[in-house]
């Protein structure tokens, strides 16, 4: 194809290539960092970058792109934010528990404080007058309020399951939360600490970054929806699977979210994550993690649609105005985004490609990027990972494997893969947590070998090109590297509380006897058994026995995901009085169960 035909496609898909192909990407780093999150500070002086994969922060002149200093941190850094004077920033450290306060002198970084703030800190979001700061809980379902004078927690304010990314209003008096495990925005009233409303995102699910708008009226926030219908080719680009948005709240009063929809026809939009405007809230930038793209608006002119909508594609009007929607391909994985002062150059942080993407979006070019560090070698687990975060592995690119296991992890909704051999038969997503140590798979537990189950994903799951033996191996050696955070339900040293202690003692006695199934290492003795709650739309008869690892972190249980807590798997659809015909646990004997259940 030649440069001018590129260009005119570009244009009609809403994708422009030119500006990418005119800046080449400087190679990847000796040391992979991995960059997910960045601020600006020192009235844009300087960037300021979280790298993932390296535990560090990178302090990078903006000007010359140079970077300055390289400051290790705490476990697996996710998200930053500049504080107090604008000398300071925060680095939330999930896996750590920890957040961070880095105070910058000269052209050097240090740390301040480590601030031990609870489980699984993910986003961060600072007061505007820089000396309060708002962390998200994924494990615990809570928000922590950080005195940053004191360097301590003031506070936890319950929210809901997994939440993952905030945004403060302008004034300060409102806190907007995603909580993706419960597909829904919460809006806190920060005078008073408390929850004071919250609005249902319909089949939502992987809720990304906030910002709240200027005038303090909206939060804005891309994610992802789950239509619960078959997947095949035909609903797949209708946009009847999954599909993106970009949505809005009001942060004064509850009503139903507004929304547009971002799939071009036979190039979809996937795995939204970032979201960044401008002082006037004129531009809206996204940065579609899975596709690969930087997706520009034009505010005036979206088509928001509420109740009954948006449509299931991309509005045309949005195709046939380049100024008001454009595309660009920028590879890799982009990830955080930051908005200089000249409201017009948008910086990209590019987890795969381990480089920062300087773009003008008023000219939509790729101006410039900035590398973190020097080429590495090839890496296995690198190419594992970058095919479990590429959506181009799916039909027109509509899905990623992190899509539905979201960071190897799972996501809130019962799906229909047709994997199991059966239409709108709904399952759970598994965990692929000790993925290649827990066979067989799939919840029936037909697939007896990982590297044709993994080719079974590819092809019927995603409807793409199957995994040659090189990318399987790949992938299997990525998720090898997968770990999991620390487990709130366990005491400081990792050992089981006193009502663990208990719970193990009834989960292994002969009345729960939950051992003799949930056997070994990874609770699984890898059988097929008919514990009574099939379907007769099932091709498969009988349930291959689930990992009970991680089980604090699901919102929903079991094959189809019917019961919504532990407690009601254990009191209702699968009591141990019904699955072994023994006496009914008393009440002190469950709870102790479930504290056991949750240390796992």
């Amino acid at each position: 194809m030649n440069f001018r035909r590129l260009i005119y496609l570009g244009i009609a898909l809403g994708v422009i290539c030119v500006p990418v192909l005119a800046v080449p990407a400087p190679p990847l780093t000796a040391d992979y960092r991995s960059p997910v999150d960045l601020v600006l500070l020192n009235n844009d002086a300087w960037l300021v970058v979280a790298n993932q994969t390296s535990n560090s922060i990178s302090l990078i002149e903006t000007e010359s792109g140079k970077v300055l200093d390289e400051l290790p941190c705490s476990e697996h850094p996710t998200a930053i934010a500049a504080c107090l004077d604008g000398q300071h920033l925060l680095v939330s450290c999930t896996y750590s528990g920890q957040v961070s306060l880095i105070q910058i002198e000269g052209d050097k970084m240090r740390e301040m404080h480590s601030i031990d703030v609870g489980f699984e800190p993910t986003g961060l979001a600072v007061s505007p007058d820089g000396q309060t700061a708002y962390v998200g809980l994924v494990a615990t379902g809570e928000v922590a309020q950080l005195d940053l004078k004191r360097a301590k927690v003031a506070r936890k304010i319950p929210v809901g399951a997994w939440p993952r990314y905030l945004a403060v209003s302008p004034n300060g008096d409102r806190l907007a939360v995603g909580c993706s495990g419960e597909s829904k925005i919460v809006v806190v009233d920060l005078i008073k600490g408390e929850v004071d409303f919250s609005s249902k995102l319909s089949g939502g699910i992987n809720i990304g970054h906030m910002q709240c708008s200027a005038d303090g009226k909206y939060v804005y926030f891309p994610w992802m929806i789950y239509r619960s219908n078959p997947i095949n080719r035909d609903n797949i680009r209708r946009g009847w699977v999954l599909g993106s948005r970009i949505g809005r709240v009001p942060l004064d009063k509850q009503e139903y979210r507004e929304a547009i929809t971002l799939d071009v026809p036979g190039m979809a939009v996937a795995d939204p994550h970032g979201i960044v405007m401008n002082s006037s809230n004129s531009r809206i930038v996204v940065s579609a993690s899975g596709s690969h793209d930087l997706l520009i608006y034009r505010q005036a002119g979206l088509p928001w649609e509420s109740v009954g909508g948006p449509g299931d594609l991309i509005d045309p009007k949005l195709m046939q105005d380049r100024d008001l929607f454009q595309r660009l391909d920028l590879g890799g994985r982009p990830m955080g985004l930051a908005m200089a002062k000249d409201d017009r150059t948008v910086y990209v942080a590019d987890y795969l490609r381990d480089v920062i993407h300087v773009v003008d979006i008023e000219d939509r070019l790729v101006v410039r990027h900035i590398p973190l560090g020097k080429r590495p070698g090839p890496s296995q687990v690198r190419h594992g990972e970058e095919l479990f975060y590429d959506a181009r592995r799916s039909l027109d690119q509509w899905y990623s494997c992190h899509t539905c296991h979201y960071n190897g992890g799972v996501n809130s909704k019962a799906m229909d893969t047709w994997n199991d051999g059966s239409a709108l038969t709904m399952k759970t997503v598994l965990p692929l947590e000790n993925l290649d140590k827990t066979g067989p798979w799939t919840w029936h537990g037909w697939q007896e070998d990982l590297h044709d189950a993994m080719h079974k994903s590819f092809t019927t799951t995603m409807q793409g090109r199957p995994a040659s033996p090189r990318e399987a191996d790949a992938l299997l050696a990525y998720l090898r590297t997968d770990r999991t955070p620390p487990n709130p339900f366990r005491e400081k040293d990792g050992s089981l509380s006193a009502a663990a202690n208990r719970g193990q003692k009834v989960f292994e006695s002969e009345n729960a006897n939950c051992a003799s199934c949930h056997s070994g290492r990874y609770y699984t003795d890898g059988k097929i058994h008919d514990v009574g709650l099939g379907s007769e739309e099932d091709e498969y008869e009988g349930y291959n026995t689930p990992s009970l690892t991680g089980s604090y972190r699901k919102v929903r249980f079991l094959h189809d995901g019917r019961a919504g807590s532990l407690e009601e798997v254990l009191m209702d659809y699968h009591s141990p009085e019904e699955v072994s015909g023994t006496r009914p646990l008393t009440e002190s004997e469950l709870s102790d169960l479930i504290s056991y259940l949750k240390s796992l």
